[in-house]
């Protein structure tokens, strides 16, 4: 049992990321609800939840999950893990769940979300966050992490305040085993991300190859270092102020990760499931045009992943 005071979470979003982190923090002690549907939620009423974790496999016999907010109420932190093309609908269904102090937290693959759900549920509640672990959906009820150990959430307001409620948000993750971050500026943590992600997906889901093929060959390592330089543009363009060294850093982040390695975009684009292409490479492409900065590698993955993109939407043929 945590022995901090105990939180009321919500997750919406119990996939890979909302599962574990979920899981974690339940298994600690705090009050958590998972708003699911479908068979997972079925999987997870009748059996509870269960992680297999290379931090440690556990199981939770028993869970509170739902697919009606209005059941639960208002909580004090909602954490949202659903896909990016998600956020909008699920901000207006996760209005139940929503107090006067109730903080919300992205955790999502991109950098649009933190202000899509200021918009829909007011700036006051909206926090902007990333996570670090590798976790997948499994089966129904079964969540499975697979790389990154300690995890990490980093988190803050939108305008970098510290605040109080980011202490005590920060308290429940490391109760929880979660590293729980506040850095002195959360865009530029989450504009540090993007890139991860912009080269990540892209380059997995075009080569259909673990992150340890295309790091390493010739033809395609240039690319990668272009890819993320054009995000610290886009970032620099926009008042983000990405690091001088953020590239060989991130160059660095990605020699370090397991060969094997691949991206949630890069599984959904091969297994022919509609993906976040919209809010990684896509809006990269998107935020570079407001701002008049050339990116051609993301424009070009960008390019080569829509048709398929497209057919796992049924806006275009199977092929």
């Amino acid at each position: 049992m945590t022995t901090v005071e105990p939180m009321r979470i919500a997750i919406a979003g119990v996939g890979g990321v909302g599962g574990y982190f979920g899981g974690r923090l339940a298994q600690a002690g705090h009050d958590v609800f998972f708003i699911a549907r479908g068979e997972h939620l079925a999987a997870m009423q009748q059996h509870g939840l269960r992680v297999r974790s290379i931090a440690g496999d556990f199981t939770l016999p028993e869970v509170k999950a739902t697919d009606h907010p209005a059941e639960v109420g208002p909580v004090d932190l909602v954490i949202v893990a659903v896909k990016g093309w998600q956020v909008r609908e699920v901000a207006e269904m996760i209005r139940p769940l929503i107090g006067p102090d109730t903080a919300v937290l992205p955790l999502l693959n991109g950098v649009d979300a933190p202000n899509e759900l200021a918009e829909v549920l007011g700036r006051e509640h909206a926090l902007a966050g990333l996570c670090r672990i590798i976790a997948y959906r499994e089966a129904p009820g079964v969540i499975v992490h697979a790389g990154v150990n300690p995890t990490s959430i980093d988190f803050g307001e939108l305008d970098n305040r510290q605040t109080p409620r980011l202490l005590r948000i920060k308290a429940a993750f490391e109760s929880a085993g979660i590293r729980g971050n506040l850095p002195a500026d959360i865009h530029v943590a989450m504009w540090q991300k993007f890139m991860l992600i912009c080269a990540w997906s892209g380059f997995g889901a075009t080569t259909r190859a673990p992150i340890g093929v295309w790091r390493s060959l010739p033809e395609t390592r240039p690319l990668v270092e272009r890819c993320l330089q054009e995000v610290v543009d886009v970032a620099h363009a926009r008042g983000i102020a990405l690091p001088d060294d953020a590239v060989p850093n991130m160059m660095a982040f990605i020699d370090s990760m397991p060969y094997e390695g691949t991206a949630s975009l890069q599984r959904d684009i091969i297994a022919g499931r509609p993906s976040e292409l919209a809010s990684q490479n896509g809006a990269l492409v998107r935020l570079a045009r407001e701002v008049g900065v050339p990116v051609p590698v993301n424009e070009m993955l960008y390019a080569l992943l829509l048709p398929q993109e497209l057919a796992a939407r049924g806006q275009l043929p199977r092929f």
